[in-house]
């Protein structure tokens, strides 16, 4: 078994942290097999558990080596490549991992349509072949990070004779090829975190493509699955929102009465017992991929969020209405956490929106967890082509 200590050290010893560009460092660390240490060697790890990784965190954050950047770089990290693991060729897992992992080229995820967000499978945006490639015709929304992104993951409808979920396949695309426009979606908080994505016979090489044709569900499931668990993940006691709270607390004695400590031990004990949750979900993630499991952990966070920013202004009503600044911005990445109580306020509405909706989680967990009888679906079993829209 691999001596994780040990080759941390000769990392570390090959590559000074504080002087190697941070790119070179994170390159290096694919390379010595320490980025995932789950995955296969090769790509990045070493085939060892999943748990392990905490280890070789661990040494690097004691020895201030640089990270990769979660906040510009969350769909890349936390989605594509899990998913190039599983069903991606060799080719693709040698071509996009490393500079994936380095943060050289970022990704978004090119999957909610005006016509087809909580229904994810009523894509309708067309792949359709033309000799080695597709044309991709159609229009994307909800896309986080597209303004800086260099590639994106894309579900496209391929077959329109077969019922919504057996018709659609899964494509890796270059955001710099043609017929690809990002137009900014301005948020509640001021910020244009999110973009509208138009595609217009944008050519995607066969060899590009996810798994087989017509299995782009399957694959999709995959991806999702371990978005829920990037957005729920929290492996630190007192990690976001309720951080933040306790923090206050502690500091400010003019915020503590018997009725706010009440509350605060609440959503203390709460946020507790879901991060604990979490990690005997991501310890099971020893076993194989996430399960439907995560949709209950993202439900959870989306609800928790949203009552601990709200109890945040409670602490402090005047200060929710001190905003930053309202100047429309693009950001490099996402946070939850940015600026102050009032933009987190804001920020934590979309909580229950984003990476499924709570009411699409609601039915996931009753049906695919606590094995409840199913709504009933006019579309089920229906060709695409026939179903009303």
């Amino acid at each position: 078994m691999p001596d994780l200590q040990r080759r941390v050290e000769e990392l570390l010893a090959s590559h000074d942290p504080q002087t190697t560009p941070p790119a070179d460092f994170l390159g290096a660390q694919f390379d010595a097999g320490l980025a995932w240490v789950h995955f296969p060697q090769g790509c990045g790890g070493l085939g060892l558990a999943r748990g392990r990784q905490l280890e070789v965190d661990a040494l690097l954050e004691a020895a201030g080596a640089p990270r990769p950047d979660v906040g510009r770089n969350s769909i890349g990290l936390g989605m594509a490549a899990p998913t190039i693991l599983a069903f991606g060729t060799s080719q693709m897992q040698e071509r996009y991992l490393r500079p994936l992992f380095a943060c050289e080229e970022i990704w978004c995820q090119l999957f909610s349509e005006p016509g087809a967000g909580s229904d994810l499978a009523g894509v309708a945006t067309r792949a359709v072949p033309d000799g080695d490639d597709w044309v991709v015709d159609g229009q994307k929304v909800w896309t986080s990070g597209a303004h800086n992104a260099d590639f994106a993951i894309l579900l496209a409808r391929t077959d329109t004779s077969v019922p919504k979920h057996a018709g659609m396949t899964y494509f890796l695309v270059d955001m710099t090829d043609p017929g690809v426009e990002v137009r900014p979606l301005r948020q509640i908080t001021g910020e244009a975190e999110f973009n509208e994505v138009f595609l217009s016979g944008v050519r995607v090489p066969d060899r590009n493509r996810v798994g087989k044709v017509g299995e782009g569900w399957r694959v999709a499931t995959t991806t999702l699955n371990n978005e829920r668990v990037a957005i729920s993940a929290g492996t630190e006691r007192e990690a976001g929102q309720i951080g933040l709270v306790t923090q206050r607390w502690r500091e400010d004695p003019t915020v503590r009465t018997p009725g706010t400590h009440a509350e605060l031990m609440h959503w203390w004990v709460e946020t507790e017992v879901t991060r604990l949750a979490g990690e005997r979900l991501r310890q099971g993630l020893e076993a194989g991929q996430p399960g439907p499991e995560s949709s209950a952990m993202k439900l959870a966070f989306a609800h928790q969020a949203q009552q601990v920013s709200g109890f945040a202004l409670e602490l402090a009503p005047e200060e929710g209405l001190e905003y930053h600044d309202w100047t429309m911005v693009r950001p490099e990445g996402g946070s939850f956490l940015g600026h102050g109580p009032g933009y987190r306020y804001l920020r934590a509405k979309g909580n229950s929106i984003e990476g499924g909706t709570s009411e699409i989680m609601r039915n996931v967990v009753a049906e695919r967890v606590l094995g409840l009888p199913p709504d009933h679906r006019p579309d089920k079993g229906v060709a695409f082509k026939d179903v009303p829209r």
